[in-house]
């Protein structure tokens, strides 16, 4: 049996990602709080995989995950891209007008503002996830309490979703790492993530980049954050098509490095089809 680490518990977005990339023979979905603790169980090989979510097309980069590639020694193997669906789930018998409080992950909150501006008497509750948010509302057994969630929740917690899809965008989507212990690249990699710390010069990250662009690597990603410790100095996160492998990419990176005060790969792998 594999065990892949996930956030959350039965029914959140995390779980669907996992079955969706490994299905579910063989596979021991384990939920944790947060995803520290998904890392450290995974640096220490207490997991096989786990399935972090990066990215998603309304909110954007999910920093918290994003920052914690600095500081553990994981490789991202796989990517998978999940369709993002936030039904209003409630008890049985709940109409919108008995709704004075709805719970979930403030990550699917923010995705469904268009609701609460059209329901401003309604209340918007941060909880710990999408799922626990269904199982806390049907613990209160409260009529004025909703949860946002999946139709995997729904399902699982038996309670009905009053209000399907409202969410901001139908094509909401959260983009899915798959990562592990394992220092390997699959067979079938076309895509690569990496971590630079720029040389503090000008036009350091414009020379860093004209590498890739010299060699004609397409660059799909780029997204700065602050280096904790150091004020107003960023790093980069960037993702490209290729692998360390391919002649091009490995050329390109050997330039990269004379502008950077550190070059990381953090992973090679297939990228997930839109």
């Amino acid at each position: 049996m594999k065990t892949v680490g996930m956030q959350g518990a039965h029914g959140t977005f995390s779980e669907m990602a996992v079955y969706q990339y490994f299905g579910k023979d063989g596979i021991i979905a384990k939920g944790y709080r947060n995803f520290v603790e998904i890392m450290q169980d995974l640096e220490s090989h207490a997991l096989d995989d786990a399935v972090l979510p990066v990215e998603n097309t309304t909110t954007g980069i999910i920093a918290r995950t994003y920052d914690l590639f600095k500081y553990y020694h994981v490789h991202a193997v796989g990517e998978v891209l999940v369709p993002i669906v936030q039904d209003l789930i409630t008890l049985p018998g709940a109409s919108l007008s008995d709704i004075k409080e709805v719970y979930s992950h403030p990550e699917a909150l923010s995705q469904c503002q268009g609701f609460f501006e059209a329901h401003p008497d309604i209340r918007a509750v941060p909880y710990q996830d999408t799922a626990k948010s269904v199982e806390y509302i049907k613990a209160c057994n409260d009529l004025s309490k909703a949860a946002i969630g999946s139709s995997a929740a729904s399902a699982y917690y038996h309670l009905p979703a009053l209000c399907h899809a409202i969410q901001d965008s139908k094509t909401n989507t959260t983009r899915f790492l798959v990562v592990t212990w394992k220092d390997y690249v699959p067979a079938d990699a076309n895509k690569t993530s990496l971590m630079l710390i720029i040389n503090h010069e000008p036009g350091s990250l414009y020379r860093a980049l004209a590498s890739l662009a010299d060699k004609q690597i397409n660059m799909v990603k780029l997204e700065s954050r602050p280096i904790p410790g150091r004020m107003f100095e960023y790093l980069f996160y960037v993702d490209i098509m290729g692998t360390p492998a391919d002649p091009a990419v490995k050329e390109a990176l050997q330039e990269m490095k004379k502008y950077c005060v550190e070059l990381r790969s953090f992973g090679s792998y297939r990228a997930a089809s839109l």
